[in-house]
This record gives structure tokens, sequence and C-alpha cells, in this order.
């Protein structure tokens, strides 16, 4: 599983320009891991709201007002698609945002990386293949990050918290954007509501937060709030906001 998910990095880096490869410790505002759920409760047009929304967002002239008024004016970014606890697959690569050019290329490499759909939901999965992936982050940040995204609770390896924990214990904040999507996964539904699920056993760490999307047409919406305030550093002070 590491070497497919090595294989698939050495894809993605490919289709970025050579002047968006990572510079041996430049220094970033945050390293931010995106980690986006594609298990099979998601459907096609779904995922494609997900992908559009974080697209849509990298985009936004407000989120690079963000990155611009960093001390170092740049953020580094990996895109990470997960499922179950044997699929995490680093979609795009560690990459230096500092600019609406390195923007624009960064969402037209995501609208162009084929996409794979799994069962189960491994919340526990994304978040230790995420810490993996902070560190081997080439920059040097401020601050790190993982931003979870997802419609389930971790039903497919260890408990989230266990990897949250181990997370938090390495100076790693983990937000969340649950999607309360108003179908049941797989014919059940949840055995505790997924904003509680998030707050209570997803986020962690310094200035901890989450952003609950109402469905998947406000996804695109929560994202752009989402990374703004992750970006700035500039949480709600009670750790949760519905989008709106």
């Amino acid at each position: 599983m590491r070497r497919r998910s090595l294989l698939a990095a050495a894809g993605a880096a490919a289709a970025l320009p050579a002047s968006r490869q990572a510079r041996a410790n430049e220094p970033v505002d945050v390293a931010l891991v995106l980690a986006v759920d594609v298990s099979r409760s998601i459907d096609e047009d779904e995922a494609r709201l997900q992908r559009e929304g974080y697209r849509t967002a990298m985009t936004d002239p407000r989120l690079m007002e963000a990155i611009r008024g960093g001390m170092m004016g740049g953020i580094a970014v990996a895109y990470v698609e997960w499922a179950g606890l044997e699929y995490q697959r680093l979609v795009l690569p560690w990459t230096r945002i500092g600019s609406q050019m390195q923007a624009e290329v960064w969402a037209s490499a995501l609208a162009e990386a084929p996409r794979a759909s799994l069962s189960w939901t491994s919340v526990s999965g994304a978040i230790d293949f995420s810490r993996r992936t902070l560190e081997d982050c080439p920059f040097e940040p401020t601050r790190r990050v993982i931003d979870v995204s997802g419609d389930g609770v971790n039903n497919s390896g260890p408990p989230a918290e266990e990897a949250r924990d181990r997370a938090v214990a390495e100076g790693i904040t983990i937000n969340g954007l649950p999607i309360l999507n108003d179908r049941p996964t797989f014919g059940r539904r949840p055995p505790i509501p997924l904003d509680i699920y998030f707050r209570e056993s997803v986020i962690g760490g310094p200035g901890a937060f989450m952003i609950a999307a109402e469905d998947f047409n406000d996804f695109g919406q929560a994202v752009r709030r989402k990374l703004i305030r992750e970006i700035a550093g500039l949480p709600e002070a009670n750790g949760f906001v519905k989008a709106g």
C-alpha cells in the first residue's frame, strides 16, 4: 500500500510544473494536509462537488488574501484521499502556494487527477497517513495542520481517538469538516450525530475547530471558510460553527 501511494504521488508530481516543486527548507506559514473521504457512501456527483469545493476555495481571492497576509506569504498543501484502513492515497504532493497563478495550477492538477472509491471509512487511517505525510514535508512550517473531511464515522481500523492523540502529541492540529449528509450510510444511520462525533473524536490540538457542511451542495462554501481560518490561524472561539 505504501508503494502504491508513492507511485500515485510521483504521477501527481509530474503533472505540476518544475517551478512548483519543493525547495528544501523553504519557510511557509502552515503545512496543511487536506484529507478527503472517498468511501463508497460518497457517490460520483458528491465526489465531484468535493473536489470542486477544494478547487474553487483554493483559487478564491479571499483565500489568496489570507495566504499573502501571513508572515511567510505562502502555504504548503498536500491533498490526500482515503477510505478504509487499507486505502490512503497522496493525490497531489507537497506544493507551495503563494500566488494566484500557483493556486490555479494546483486546482487544474486536482481536476485532472484520477479518482478511486473504496468501501469503509477509516478516520484513524486517514489521520495516521496524514501525520506521516507531514513528516515528509520538505518545507519549514510555523504550524502543521490536518484537515479531515468526511460524511461518516470511523468503521474500519483502530478508534479515531487513538490516531488523533498520536498526532496531537506531535504538535499537530486536526480540524474537521463533517458533511451532514441526510442519506444513511449503506442504509444505516450513524450511531452518533456526525458533528458531535467530529468534535469529540476527530479534532484536537492547538486551536482545533470544525465547520460543518449541511450537505454536499454546501461543501464548497464550508471549505472556503475553513481554509481561510486555518491559514489565518483564527479558529472560532467555541471550536465549532456551521457553514452559512
